[in-house]
């Protein structure tokens, strides 16, 4: 009876070892995995795509304060930014970064005077602002009120490494005809997705 007593002590002790270890292991993988995911948060928020707050009315009626995007962080380091794209940029004097629309890349010559809009001596057609536009237009408004090039600004010509950029809120917008050029190196990615609020959720348009 006393051997029978020792070997199912033994035995029951052996399992409580095995399941001792298996709970280790297991809070160990759960570690591990853990650990990979928060990498991979870090990874993905600071080198591919980054959370965007529009704080202000420069981008209405495209975009309106408190909307959260996400901005692409990786595309433009393939290609730089294209005519109409939808951007994100540091303004070091000021510390904040800013959104606003692409209107001109380098070599172009950029002319905006009342609601016409010249890129290259060619007047240019902006969809996204056309019922904004009509709008203004049916009171008998202009739509912008600040030409360019302006008494601050006069060089018409984009310099290399540099984009030009309005908001499209033309009356209401520190863009490039105050900024002036912006250049490649401060732009943070394109604005590709609003993600909230939910009922705004949606694809930008960039063109």
């Amino acid at each position: 009876m006393d051997n029978e007593s020792q070997v199912n002590n033994s035995g029951s002790a052996g399992s409580s070892e095995q399941q001792t270890r298996s709970n280790k292991n297991e809070l160990l993988e759960w570690v591990k995995a853990i650990a990979v995911a928060v990498v991979l948060v870090v990874v993905v928020r600071w080198l591919l795509f980054a959370p965007f707050i529009v704080d202000g009315p420069s981008m209405e009626p495209n975009f309106w304060t408190g909307e959260r995007l996400i901005v692409n962080k990786v595309l433009y380091n393939f290609r730089e930014p294209e005519r109409g794209e939808v951007v994100v940029f540091h303004v070091p004097q000021e510390n904040r970064d800013l959104i606003k629309r692409v209107i001109g890349v380098a070599g172009d010559t950029v002319e905006y005077k009342g609601d016409d809009l010249f890129v290259n001596g060619e007047k240019i057609d902006e969809p996204y602002l056309k019922e904004a536009l009509d709008q203004a237009h049916a009171e008998g408004k202009l739509y912008n009120d600040r030409d360019y090039p302006n008494e601050m600004l006069t060089e018409t010509k984009v310099p290399e490494g540099h984009i030009f950029v309005l908001g499209d809120h033309r009356n209401n917008s520190t863009d490039s005809r105050a900024l002036g050029f912006i250049p490649l190196e401060d732009v943070i990615g394109r604005a590709d997705v609003i993600f909230w609020p939910i009922k705004h959720i949606q694809i930008v348009k960039h063109h």
